[in-house]
């Protein structure tokens, strides 16, 4: 272990987010998920900060992160502090160069066929990763100078983990999902570690997202350990679902703002996201603000929802 950690960050107020990526349009779930963070901060007088993930050059388009902004903002979501994920660089690199020096990184040739021909499903749906390159070592000029992706060997232990709403996130993550890339190909910082490490430079207390992302936290649990980084309280939501059962997702074609926008005014829109929440019994027009006062994670529905995009705008199916 490097240093310490693992400990719940205490502070008052707390400190929240909402970090979506900048690589499309936002679409109804994205903004489900800003407005349930942006309640839970609100109602409880936390400070909320918006970050922009935007390592994902390949994806992001320019104009995607304004156009997100404003998007949020013509919702009624406000927010305290912004931050753009692509200019922690540094920290990352720090945060790399910790994990070199004791020896737990290591570059992966393995394609996604040969992680997909073990046939073994990971808790999030993908392929576990088998880890079999941890033998193999970096090149002289390290994780910099790999050419290839490059992973975190994770501790074989187990994370007793349970989120705020009683999901159980508990998981060996080395053995059920396998040790996470943390430097693409292309030398991209990924995911799971850009995440932790943003995180906890952002003095992060708690972190309210989908349940897509539930399977992933105790893989950010051992690397907030590794590094000695505190640990956030966590509680993830329900989804916005496609018909056929994934979730909503710019890839999918599913409704992005701009036409959102063009049906809807913005107290027409939180009326339909309140309702799918099940904050609301109807889907009457309601402003953001209009929910703080009354907002309680007990009255969110548990269960996922569907959603369609038909010509006359969006249909929920409710249970």
């Amino acid at each position: 272990m490097i240093g310490s950690g693992g400990s719940v960050i205490a502070g008052n107020p707390g400190r929240s987010r909402f970090a979506p990526s900048v690589t499309g349009e936002a679409h109804p779930g994205t903004l489900l998920a800003g407005l349930l963070a942006w309640l839970d901060a609100r109602s409880r007088g936390d400070r909320f900060l918006l970050r922009l993930e935007d390592l994902d050059h390949t994806r992001g388009r320019p104009g995607f992160a304004d156009s997100l902004q404003a998007d949020l903002a013509w919702l009624g979501l406000d927010w305290d502090e912004l931050h753009v994920q692509s200019s922690q660089r540094e920290q990352h690199e720090r945060a790399l160069d910790r994990l070199e020096s004791a020896g737990l990184l290591y570059p992966c040739r393995c394609s996604r066929t040969e992680r997909a021909a073990s046939g073994r499903r990971a808790p999030d749906g993908g392929w576990a990763y088998d880890n079999r390159c941890r033998a193999r070592r970096l090149p002289a000029g390290g994780w910099r100078a790999a050419g290839e992706p490059v992973r975190v060997a994770l501790p074989e232990r187990g994370v007793a983990l349970v989120d705020e709403g009683g999901v159980d996130l508990s998981q060996r993550p080395a053995l059920d999902m396998g040790d996470p890339v943390l430097v693409r190909r292309d030398g991209v910082v990924a995911y799971h570690l850009a995440v932790v490490v943003d995180d906890a430079a952002a003095r992060i207390t708690r972190i309210v997202r989908g349940r897509d992302i539930a399977p992933s936290t105790a893989t950010h649990a051992l690397l907030q350990d590794l590094l000695g980084l505190g640990r956030p309280v966590y509680r993830h939501h329900l989804l916005l679902l496609e018909p056929r059962g994934e979730k909503l997702a710019k890839l999918h074609g599913s409704a992005p703002a701009h036409e959102l926008r063009a049906m809807y005014s913005a107290d027409q829109l939180v009326g339909l996201l309140a309702r799918a929440a099940g904050l609301a019994a109807s889907s009457e027009p309601r402003s953001a603000a209009s929910l703080v006062d009354e907002f309680a994670w007990d009255r969110v529905r548990k269960g996922d929802v569907a959603v369609t995009w038909r010509v006359g705008g969006l249909e929920l199916a409710l249970d």
